[in-house]
């Protein structure tokens, strides 16, 4: 009697017990998807370093100047719904690769565009390309890593996450300094095709993977799963609100620290985004801690340990600004972290397919994203750091009451065995 498609993939994920730690293809995995991540993410965030100098070039105005983050993080949104479902039936590493690569060219090509709405559509692009990784990194991890070392793995994959977000940042703002803004995108596009290239090289194959039938109605069966979990349905709005707020703060701190009183350059700005290191060590630590003492309880203490950052940002003063933003950044990723492993925990639990889940996840990631972020450059022109803080701060306590109230349940079935 033939087996389903779960039967085989529940024995290819018990069957073989994935990548551990010490295996040669336990580093190169760990390797190649923390320079992926390093890679997605300085190409989709290097313009927010240089968002004051796009609002000169271009003529237009920080809430205008914004878009082009939220074109791209709607376009990896879109992208996401197409990606994950896709990954369930094609394999999880070709559309990593296809994704870093192609990503990688168009960066290249976005410090050279001349015209504001064409560079929106060609961000657009660049964020429907991006989201192959993203999409299926965290179903790839949890089939080709040992259940026991999921979060350890995942943890070191959202580190590169954060990495990546600094020194897209990091660079960009550095070089235009010195070159100008065009050259910085530039400057960030090589490091995507260098990245991209590396991931080719290191990444292992998927031994463990097992294709899901491709039918609309497969899909659509699939997708239901994944969509009518309230477990997961919480987790998909906390990461919304917390990545709306998340990326808020960063789009509007370059337009701060600019002006009266810091009036720093755009490139010594930019050096505040050293702050993603800590975010890289919160999401290792976090993810070990989760594995001990459960995800809700990471979950919720990382979304205070970001709202109590957020409220240390509020004086004018330089350093106060700096450890306050350190606190929110190793906050927001010690919660997203943990929260992305949870995700492919669960939909694997209840039989939901992983690929889907974590599409959804991080669609509800890049929808907030977009949404909170298009507002935030008005935000700051009619209300300025106070006003701002204050949307975000909204934001993050909606993402820790239902934090909390996931607690509670998870404490519950686990009582009752």
């Amino acid at each position: 009697m033939s087996s389903s498609p779960e039967d085989r993939r529940s024995t290819a994920r018990d069957g073989r017990g994935g990548h551990r730690p010490g295996d040669p293809g336990f580093t190169r995995l760990r390797i190649a998807l923390f320079l992926a991540g390093v890679a997605t993410f300085a190409l989709l965030y290097a313009p927010q370093a240089v968002l004051p100098e796009l609002t000169t070039a271009f003529a237009v105005t920080p809430g205008q100047a914004a878009l082009v983050i939220s074109a791209a993080t709607l376009g990896l949104g879109v992208g996401l719904l197409v990606a994950g479902p896709l990954s369930d039936v094609v394999g999880r590493t070709r559309p990593m690769l296809v994704s870093l690569v192609v990503s990688g060219a168009l960066g290249l090509a976005v410090g050279l565009v001349g015209d504001w709405n064409l560079l929106l559509v060609l961000r657009a692009v660049q964020g429907f390309t991006l989201a192959g990784l993203p999409a299926v990194a965290t179903a790839y991890l949890r089939e080709e890593v040992h259940p026991h070392h999921v979060s350890r793995a995942t943890g070191l994959y959202i580190g590169g996450n954060a990495l990546g977000g600094m020194s897209g940042r990091l660079v960009t703002g550095l070089v235009a300094d010195l070159w100008g803004w065009r050259s910085g995108l530039v400057a960030i596009g090589v490091v995507g095709v260098a990245c991209a290239v590396a991931t080719v090289v290191l990444l292992p194959r998927s031994t463990r993977f097992v294709a899901a039938e491709a039918s609309a109605r497969a899909v659509l069966v699939r997708a239901g799963k994944a969509a009518s979990d309230p477990v997961l349905w919480g987790l998909y709005v906390v990461v919304g609100c917390l990545m709306g707020g998340f990326v808020s703060v960063y789009n509007v701190l370059g337009f701060r620290l600019v002006q009266s009183p810091f009036n720093l350059s755009v490139g010594v700005a930019s050096l505040v985004f050293t702050s993603y290191v800590m975010g890289s060590v919160a999401s290792s630590t976090a993810g070990r801690l989760a594995d001990r003492i459960g995800p809700p309880t990471v979950v919720s203490v990382g979304v205070l340990l970001g709202c109590l950052g957020l409220a240390v940002t509020m004086p004018d003063r330089l350093w106060v600004i700096i450890v306050g933003l350190v606190m929110f950044t190793a906050g927001f990723f010690a919660a997203h972290g943990v929260a992305s492993a949870w995700v492919t925990s669960r939909a694997a639990r209840i039989g939901a397919p992983i690929g889907q889940a974590a599409s959804f996840y991080l669609t509800s990631y890049y929808v907030g994203s977009s949404v909170a972020g298009a507002f935030s450059g008005s935000v700051w022109s009619a209300a300025r750091w106070p006003g701002l803080a204050a949307m975000v701060g909204a934001l993050w306590l909606v993402a820790l009451a239902i934090a909390v109230v996931l607690g509670v349940v998870f404490v519950r079935r686990r009582a009752a065995g």
